[in-house]
């Protein structure tokens, strides 16, 4: 999660991000002063929230910018999930900027897929959901106005289900988070009100370690059964985790895995480990990336890492089970 709930949020983020994000005013317009550009080979990559998205053999990682959340989205590029660099075409690196495109503030959890011969970005900025558009995945990305809903809503995924229809799933943070779904059009600029649904809410003894929180969905369909990924816990809790859960329908009902949590700092030595989203490698195997704290004793900036994961056969008969490869595990960073 990022600075989803407002109590103390800001003040886990060191007092560099303030020294670093200085503005100024040019004809009536902020002007976000640039960062520098990490130089060091081997540098941690510091993007919580993250996602992957894998297009013509190259991976592109978005992501809540652990240093300066409000400037946009920034990507960086790989051949082979190892050596990191930002674009060329983009000196500091930012696929979607502050004031450029929607939002002035709080840039979170991005998630980016191509459809209608262009690529989409749904993003939070300002607490509100939008997606935008591009010609290429380093951007730039551009969103006029947010999705219209009415109430408040962060940490968006976009599913597209193989009979061509588009679910938006989202966290409500009226009161707690929890993960709603609702049907999307077929140019991804509003959804039906009516269909939205809840589809979890935190009720594991695992899942209310702090604070009354589901959130961070990613959704997957394997053999006809849908998986929805979520995190839980406060974010700044050493217990924030990953568990999963299934259902027969995008819909729901969905049942959570009693073996939930499936990535925690119980099993991984990681505090702090969660929210982020599955790709795949051209060859088909499957990937987790994720955040976790910065270390046992500083929450921010979190740190981006990814492992391999896997179905396996239910010896019950049930829903294969999604499987964590903690053996995999890594810490992404630039240039190493």
């Amino acid at each position: 999660m990022k600075n989803k709930i407002n109590i103390l949020s800001g003040l886990f983020y060191p007092v560099i991000c303030w020294v670093l994000l200085a503005a100024c005013s040019r004809d009536g317009k902020r002007i976000i002063a640039p960062l520098p550009v990490p130089k060091t080979p081997g540098d941690p990559i510091f993007q919580a929230d993250p996602t992957v998205f894998v297009n013509k053999g190259k991976y592109y990682l978005y992501g809540t910018d652990g240093l300066a959340p409000d400037r946009g989205i920034k990507v960086y590029i790989s051949d082979d999930k190892k050596k990191w660099k930002l674009p060329a075409s983009s000196a500091d690196g930012l696929a979607l900027r502050a004031l450029e495109s929607f939002g002035t503030a709080g840039f979170w959890a991005p998630q980016v897929w191509t459809a209608n011969n262009k690529f989409y970005m749904a993003y939070v900025a300002n607490e509100q959901i939008a997606i935008a558009t591009a010609a290429s995945p380093e951007g730039p990305f551009y969103a006029k106005d947010p999705i219209a809903f009415d109430q408040k809503n962060i940490d968006p995924y976009v599913f597209l289900d193989d009979d061509g229809k588009k679910y938006l799933y989202h966290v409500d943070i009226t009161n707690g988070n929890k993960i709603y779904v609702a049907a999307l059009n077929d140019d991804f600029t509003a959804i039906d009100k009516a269909s939205r649904k809840l589809c979890i809410t935190a009720t594991a003894s695992w899942e209310l370690k702090q604070a009354n929180v589901v959130e961070g969905p990613a959704v997957i369909k394997h053999k006809g059964v849908y998986y929805l990924i979520y995190s839980a816990n406060h974010y700044v809790n050493q217990h924030y985790a990953v568990g999963y859960a299934s259902a027969a329908s995008p819909w729901g009902p969905w049942t959570k895995a009693a073996e939930n949590p499936v990535l925690s700092i119980d099993n991984s030595g990681k505090p702090g480990i969660g929210h982020g989203d599955v790709f795949f490698d051209p060859d088909g195997t499957m990937n987790y990336v994720f955040h976790t704290h910065n270390s046992l004793t500083t929450v921010a900036p979190r740190r981006t890492g990814t492992l391999k994961a896997s179905f396996v056969a239910d010896p019950g008969g049930g829903p294969d089970k999604l499987v964590m490869d903690l053996n995999s595990l890594y810490y992404l960073r630039t240039n190493n």
